[in-house]
C-alpha cells in the first residue's frame, strides 16, 4: 500500500511538472523576435531615469515632454517613507533617492509637496547631500549644485600610464574603465552649468566623518591634496585642446600671463589621446560599452571637448539612447524609462538551453533560428582583453546587441552550451559552421583563464585591488576577478565538448573546490548570491567527473536543503551581499527556485523531497499565461550597490529546470521530443 502510493505520489508531481513545462515553453516560444533572438526588459533603480534627464540638461537638450515622461515613472517608484531603493524592497538608498529627488525638482514638483518632503526628511536625517557617493556629487557639480574644489581629482594623463604600471587604465574593470576615461576629461573642464533651481534645502552642512583609512588609502588621499593644488595652478593659465582638427580655449580660464607650458602641453596631449581612446571605442549603435555609465559620460567628455551635438559621433551617441528607452502609457500620461544595459545575447542562449531542456528537438525552428542569429553576433575583431592577452586569438561574444570592444567569458560559455544543443538536419549533429564557432571560443575561453585558474567576466587577471584605495571609487566592483558562477559556466562548457581532462578544466576545477564556503555554498558575483553562485558550480562540477557523492557536493546540497523555505521555494535577498548572516534567505522566486533545482538534479537528489517541494512550489505560483510573478531583483551588477531585475530569469531558469526534472523522472518531455 505504501509503495503504491508513493507511485501514485511520483506520477502526480512528474505529470504536475509536464503541464507547467507546456505552459511556460509556449508562453517562451511566443516571446522570440522574427530574427530569432529573446530580449527580456533589464530593470535597475531610478538612477538610470534621473541622469538621462540631467545628462540631457547639460547638453542643452531640455524637452518638456521627455521630462514629465520620465517625472512619472520616476514619481511612480518611490516608496512610502519617500525613498527610492536599489532593488524591489530594498532599503532605501541615499545616493539614488537624493538623484531621484533632484530630477522631481527638475519635472516641476513643489519642495512643500508631500511626496517632497518625505523624501527631503529622509536624505536629511541620512546625512545629506555631504553623504552622498562621488558620483553623485558629480552630478551635483555638473548641475552647479557642489564646488569640484570637493571632489576627488580623476587625472587625465593617467592614459599615459602603460599596462604593466599599478594604477594604469587597464587595472580598472572595463565597465570602470570606459567611466574613468571619460570622467577625467569631463574633471578637466570643471564644468558647471546650473539648473534653474538650488537644492540648497538638502545640505545639513556636516560634513561625514570617514572611518580610519588604511595606509594606501591615507597615501592616495594626500596625492588627492597634491593633485588639487596642481589642478588649481594649471586652472590660472589660458590652454586649448585640440577637438577634431580645431582647437578650443578652456572656457575655465581667464587671459592672464603665460606660465607653466610643459605642464599645459602635458595636459592637452592628454586630453587628446582620451578623446581618441574615447572614440575608438563607441559602438556601431552609438554606445559606449553598452552600459549607462560611460556612455554619458564620453557624451559629456566629448562636448567639453569641442564636438559639436551634430558631430556624427555625438549624434550616435544620442541616437543610440532611444534603443534603451521605454516608453508606456498610464492612467497619469506617458511614463519613460531607460534601460541601464541590453542583455540580447544573454537572454538567447539562456532561452535556447532552457528550450532543448524541455525537449524541443535540436531542428526546432525556434532554436535554429536563434542559433543562426546568435552565429552572426560573433565578435571575431580587436578588443581590450588583449591587453593583458596580446597573442591570442579573437573568438567570443557579449551580452548585447552592441558590444565589440567587450566581448566576456560568461556569455561565450553560455553560448558554447546552446549552439551545441542545435542540430538542424536531424542525425547529422552540430553543424560546422556552428562547431567552428564553438571551437574558436573554447580557444579564446582557454586563452583568457587567469593564473590561479579561475575566469573574470572581461578581462584576464584583471586583479589588482589597489585601485579600490582610490578616494574616487567609492561605488561598485572596479576591477574583474575571477569569480564562481563564471568560472562554473566555462568549466561546464568545456565539459558538454568532450574536454573535461584538459588542464584548463582541471585548473578550474580545483578553483571552484578551493572556493567553496565553509558553510558549502558558492558567492554569486553576477546573480543573487550565494544560491546563484552554489546552482552554476554544482551541475559544472559534476559535468566535470565530480561525483555526487563527493564531500564538496554532499555540501552543497545540504546547504540548499537546509535553506529551502517552507512554501517549498527558494528565495535570496539582496541584503546578503552586505551581511552574510543573510545568506540563502529571502521571498521564494521562480528564478532562484529553478537555480537551487538545477543544483539538486545534477547531484542525483531528483527522487528527493526538496526537488519535489520545488518543483510543486513552481507549479502552484505559476501564472495563466506559463510564466512567472517576479518582482524581486535576482541579477547582480555591482554587489552591494548596483542590481537588475531581468525579466526573462523568472521563464529560462525554471523551463531549464522543470525539463530537467521531467528526464530525471523518466518521463515523456514537454514536446515528446529529444534534445
Amino acid at each position: 500500500m505504501v509503495a503504491d502510493q508513493s507511485v501514485r505520489s511520483d506520477l502526480e508531481v512528474l505529470a504536475l511538472a509536464q503541464d507547467t513545462l507546456g505552459r511556460a515553453r509556449d508562453h517562451v516560444l511566443g516571446l522570440q523576435h522574427a530574427d530569432g533572438w529573446w530580449q527580456g526588459e533589464l530593470e535597475t533603480n531610478v538612477t538610470m531615469d534621473a541622469e538621462d534627464l540631467l545628462l540631457r540638461e547639460f547638453l542643452g537638450l531640455h524637452d518638456e515632454a521627455q521630462i514629465a515622461a520620465a517625472g512619472r515613472w520616476i514619481r511612480s517608484q518611490q516608496r512610502d517613507d519617500g525613498t527610492w531603493a536599489n532593488f524591489y524592497d530594498g532599503p532605501g538608498d541615499l545616493s539614488t533617492t537624493v538623484e531621484a529627488y533632484v530630477a522631481l525638482r527638475l519635472a516641476g514638483d513643489d519642495v512643500d509637496a508631500l511626496h517632497m518632503k518625505r523624501a527631503r526628511g529622509w536624505i536629511l536625517d541620512q546625512g545629506g547631500l555631504e553623504a552622498t557617493r562621488v558620483f553623485t556629487r558629480i552630478w551635483l557639480a555638473l548641475s552647479g549644485q557642489w564646488s569640484w574644489d570637493d571632489l576627488p581629482v580623476i587625472p587625465p594623463e593617467l592614459i599615459y600610464l602603460p599596462s604593466w604600471f599599478p594604477l594604469n587604465i587597464y587595472d580598472w574593470g572595463c565597465w570602470a574603465r570606459q567611466t574613468i576615461v571619460a570622467l577625467a576629461v569631463v574633471q578637466s573642464f570643471r564644468p558647471s552649468r546650473p539648473l534653474s533651481f538650488t537644492v540648497d534645502e538638502l545640505r545639513t552642512g556636516v560634513t561625514p566623518s570617514s572611518p580610519p583609512a588604511d595606509p594606501w588609502a591615507s597615501i592616495f588621499n594626500g596625492l588627492d591634496k597634491v593633485l588639487h593644488r596642481v589642478d588649481a595652478g594649471r586652472q590660472q593659465d589660458p590652454s586649448s585642446v585640440w577637438v577634431g582638427g580645431t582647437t578650443r580655449t578652456d572656457e575655465r580660464s581667464a587671459a592672464r600671463p603665460r606660465r607653466g607650458g610643459l605642464r599645459r602641453s602635458v595636459r592637452r596631449a592628454a586630453l587628446r589621446r582620451c578623446a581618441d581612446w574615447i572614440i575608438a571605442r563607441q559602438e556601431k549603435d552609438g554606445c559606449w560599452g553598452g552600459i549607462q555609465p560611460p556612455w554619458v559620460y564620453s557624451l559629456m567628455a566629448l562636448n567639453l571637448l569641442g564636438y559639436s551635438l551634430d558631430h556624427p559621433v555625438m549624434a550616435r551617441g544620442l541616437a543610440g539612447l532611444n534603443r534603451f528607452t521605454i516608453t508606456e502609457d498610464s492612467a497619469e500620461g506617458a511614463v519613460r524609462r531607460l534601460e541601464a544595459c541590453q542583455s540580447p545575447v544573454w537572454d538567447t542562449v539562456l532561452t535556447m538551453i532552457a528550450l532543448a531542456d524541455a525537449g524541443l528537438p535540436g531542428d526546432h525552428p525556434a532554436l535554429v533560428n536563434s542559433a543562426r542569429w546568435v552565429l552572426g553576433e560573433e565578435i571575431r575583431g580587436p578588443g581590450d582583453w588583449q591587453v593583458r592577452r596580446p597573442d591570442l586569438a579573437p573568438g567570443g561574444w557579449a551580452f548585447e546587441f552592441d558590444n565589440d570592444v567587450y566581448p566576456d567569458t560568461d556569455d561565450t560559455g553560455e553560448v558554447v552550451l546552446a549552439l551545441r544543443r542545435v542540430h538542424p538536419v536531424p542525425g547529422q549533429g552540430v553543424p560546422a559552421r556552428s562547431q567552428a564557432a564553438i571551437d574558436r571560443g573554447l580557444r579564446w575561453l582557454a586563452g583568457m583563464q587567469c593564473k590561479d585558474g579561475g575566469w573574470g567576466a572581461f578581462d584576464a587577471d584583471n586583479t589588482r585591488a589597489l585601485v579600490n584605495k582610490l578616494p574616487f571609487c567609492d561605488f561598485g566592483a572596479v576591477i574583474d576577478p575571477p569569480s564562481a558562477d563564471v568560472t562554473a559556466h566555462i568549466v561546464e562548457a568545456f565539459a558538454a565538448e568532450g574536454q573535461a581532462d584538459t588542464p584548463e578544466v582541471r585548473r578550474g576545477v580545483v578553483w571552484l573546490l578551493r572556493a567553496q564556503e565553509a558553510d558549502g555554498s558558492w558567492f554569486g558575483r553576477w546573480g543573487a548570491n550565494y544560491i546563484y553562485g552554489t546552482g552554476a558550480v554544482v551541475p559544472a562540477l559534476i559535468a566535470a567527473g565530480v561525483r555526487p557523492s563527493k564531500p564538496a557536493i554532499r555540501r552543497a546540497v545540504a546547504w540548499l536543503e537546509t535553506h529551502q523555505n517552507p512554501d517549498g521555494g527558494w528565495g535570496e535577498d539582496l541584503r546578503s551581499y552586505d551581511d552574510p548572516r543573510q545568506a540563502g534567505r529571502g521571498t521564494s522566486t521562480a528564478s532562484q527556485t529553478a537555480w537551487a533545482l538545477l543544483a539538486l538534479l545534477a547531484a542525483g537528489e531528483h527522487g528527493g523531497a526538496a526537488v519535489e517541494r520545488g518543483v510543486r512550489w513552481l507549479a502552484q505560483t505559476q501564472r495563466a499565461d506559463g510564466s512567472w510573478d517576479e518582482p524581486q531583483y535576482t541579477g547582480t551588477g555591482f554587489p552591494g550597490d548596483f542590481y537588475i531585475n531581468y525579466h526573462l530569469y523568472r521563464l529560462a531558469f525554471p523551463v531549464s529546470a522543470l525539463g530537467r526534472a521531467v528526464r530525471a523522472w523518466g518521463g515523456p518531455q514537454a514536446l515528446g521530443g529529444t534534445a
